[in-house]
């Protein structure tokens, strides 16, 4: 035995679950735990502010399947931490944080008084997954096994573990864990029951017209090729969640895109038997109700995951199927194989041919947009420049409010796992620290994050992050110069008429929903970064080409047009997503 502390035991096990880096800012509170993570080779990647570094974590665990690991010292750290915390658990990126807190004598109980304290782990728990302080030096490995197990168990989310600083830098003699993580928890994905792929293979063979619902839990899974399987044999139309938008390529022939949201009612509606993989079904799905989907006593289901809590939670399922999603797509397309794909191919084909004569007809119809070459630019062009430009297969990350709609709305997606937002917190200012947690998952490769201005404005010290880091991330602000979407909001029920007629109302006639200009891109060079601006859309591509060839990160200011920009395509759908829906 050799002394030793409990920040190298908990960085020992980290190693041992194959962790290479760690986000977080560096703090005395918890020298014991990153000293060792330097000394043992796993990379300290340090952000400026710590919401930061769980972005970061979390983007780099929903590109690579591995656990994301961010850090925070005790109060001001781990206050600072709380909101990455709340957007990656919702999110649900497989994220383990580590904080220190003080010390065992005036905490869990708080003596009252104490210096940079408060209930880190009350306050945690109700963000994450688990949430749990260690209490003695002794309770180190098993507190850490625990944590890991949550990591791995169920739908991916946050874990947190609560360290006083005392034993995170206090060295006692005792031995380091040397237990492997299959010693500890499942390292083998749930085998789903044979039965129950027989039966879900029964009912969409038999299918008028089955439907495929992906939901993140295919990324998770990297079920991507089992999932294309599936739909090819069945012919059957897939739609996915906002999230895990491109999980079969947005070309394939059998793909529903989420921007031609009311196709997706009709598809979600037209189906007999729907098969849902991986997707809880939430608000953004429309909670899988009338009139956005059949009704149940019309439509039978299926419903696939790794979590018992969310089977059948909002939408009635005949197979609820507790497994890995890549292993059961694989079992349902052997038995698929063996009955043919199912009846009714041909009126399947047939039915799906009309569905890509619609998209087609609604892309052409937002593709008019880019025949706008007015100055400063429709942003139309933003995400449609960007996909012409960038490398296929490039990380595309969206972020604020208009802008993120715009860019979804403009952007294929062709590769799976290759966008990244807050789907589900819709979280301003998360984009840009996602743009550098996807760098380093992917080292070398260019990232593109569309942000607005106003979400920019959250954490545009992080472009130093990433000068300091050499990442390769190039950020497209787009600058309206106002709380656009809110403003939107503002101008109908102020003066809804006039809205209408005008498109836009003074400052004078809102409240408080125009802001000042940055400078984007002069506040990047001042960070080191390239950085230009335009207004014009024929000179985007080159300013991007630009950006690109400087072989680090870049800012583009993109001055668009405010009120454009405010009226972004599809924004009643989003509207309607936040009423209960009153069906049949």
């Amino acid at each position: 035995m050799n002394e030793t502390s409990g920040g190298e035991i908990l960085a020992r096990m980290l190693q041992a679950e194959g962790v290479e880096k760690v986000f977080g800012i560096i703090d005395g509170t918890y020298f014991g735990f990153y000293s060792s993570l330097h000394r043992l080779g796993i990379e300290i990647v340090t952000p400026r502010h710590e919401t930061c570094a769980a972005h970061m974590a979390g983007a780099y665990a929903r590109l690579t399947g591995r656990l994301g690991v961010c850090m925070a010292s005790n109060g001001p750290g781990v206050a600072n931490l709380l909101p990455g915390l709340a957007v990656e658990n919702a999110e649900g990126n497989r994220v383990l944080a580590i904080t220190s807190c003080r010390r065992p004598q005036i905490v869990y109980p708080d003596r009252g008084g104490a210096y940079q304290a408060f209930d880190q782990v009350g306050a945690i728990k109700h963000l994450a997954k688990w949430s749990q302080a260690v209490v003695s030096f002794d309770r180190v490995p098993e507190l850490c096994r625990q944590a890991l197990r949550h990591c791995w168990e169920g739908r991916p989310g946050v874990v947190h573990l609560d360290v006083p600083e005392t034993i995170m830098n206090g060295k006692v003699k005792a031995s380091i864990p040397t237990w492997k993580p299959h010693q500890y928890r499942r390292v083998e994905p749930v085998v789903p029951s044979p039965a129950q792929v027989e039966r879900a293979a029964e009912l969409l063979a038999a299918a008028e017209l089955p439907m495929i619902h992906a939901g993140s839990g295919v990324i998770h899974a990297g079920a991507y090729d089992e999932l294309r399987r599936v739909a090819e044999l069945l012919h059957a139309p897939v739609t996915t969640s906002w999230a895990a938008r491109g999980v079969l390529p947005e070309t394939n022939e059998l793909a529903i895109p989420m921007p031609q949201v009311k196709l997706n009612h009709v598809v979600r509606n037209d189906a007999d038997v729907v098969l849902i993989v991986g997707s809880r079904v939430g608000e953004t799905d429309w909670w899988g109700k009338a009139p956005y989907w059949r009704s149940p006593s019309e439509q039978r289901t299926v419903q696939v995951d790794v979590d018992g809590h969310v089977l059948g939670s909002n939408k009635p399922a005949e197979v609820n199927a507790l497994a890995d999603a890549r292993l059961f797509l694989a079992a349902l397309a052997e038995r698929l194989e063996a009955r043919g794909g199912g009846t009714n191919l041909e009126a399947r084909r047939r039915q799906v041919a009309r569905y890509r004569d619609t998209i087609r007809a609604e892309r052409a119809k937002l593709d008019e947009k880019l025949d706008d070459l007015a100055v400063p630019m429709n942003p139309a062009h933003v995400a449609h420049v960007c996909q012409r430009v960038f490398p296929e297969g490039t990380v595309l990350v969206a972020d604020g409010g208009n802008t993120a709609v715009w860019a979804m709305m403009f952007h294929e997606c062709r590769v799976p796992n290759r966008l990244l937002s807050t789907f589900k917190f819709g979280m301003l200012g998360a984009g840009v620290a996602q743009a550098l947690g996807a760098a380093v998952a992917r080292p070398g490769a260019p990232v593109c994050c569309i942000i607005g201005d106003g979400a920019m404005g959250f954490h545009p010290q992080e472009v130093e992050t990433a000068v300091r880091n050499g990442l390769r991330v190039v950020f497209l602000v787009l600058c309206d110069k106002q709380w656009g979407m809110v403003k939107m909001n503002q101008q109908f029920a102020l003066k809804p008429l006039k809205t209408l007629i005008r498109k836009s109302l003074g400052p004078d006639e809102t409240i408080k929903a125009d802001l000042g200009e940055i400078r984007f891109d002069e506040l990047a060079r001042s960070m080191g970064a390239h950085g230009e601006r335009v207004a014009d859309p024929r000179e985007l591509a080159p300013a991007l080409e630009r950006a690109l060839a400087s072989g680090g990160p870049a800012v583009v200011h993109v001055d668009v047009d405010p009120v454009k920009h405010m009226w972004a395509p599809g924004l009643m759908h989003f509207k309607d997503m936040h009423q209960e829906p009153k069906g049949r």
